[in-house]
């Protein structure tokens, strides 16, 4: 992973690491089922986040370097490959 998608995709964690922090306390101090639900969503728009940075790196990287390939089998492997996140991306909608 390029220096710079790794450094944004850690810094993501460690948010989504206090986020679940927060939400056990939550959860533990029997809070509002508001609060609680808001702290799951901030958590899953984190990961909604990181998931983004990697596919984007993925596709900056290795499939783009796969198409360019003249070998017909790294090429059909990189189609599947986008089609296995094309369908991710629909099965899990928003989320990827």
């Amino acid at each position: 992973m390029k220096k710079d998608a790794k450094s944004r995709s850690l810094q993501r964690v460690k948010i989504m690491k206090g986020q679940l922090v927060a939400l056990e306390k939550r959860i533990e101090a029997d809070d509002y089922c508001m609060d609680i639900l808001t702290q799951s969503l901030a958590i899953q728009g984190s990961l909604t986040s990181l998931n983004k940075l990697v596919v984007k790196h993925h596709i900056e990287t290795h499939i783009s370097t796969m198409l360019g390939s003249s070998d017909e089998k790294v090429h059909d492997k990189a189609l599947k490959e986008l089609e296995a996140l094309y369908d991710l991306s629909n099965v899990r909608g928003k989320y990827l």
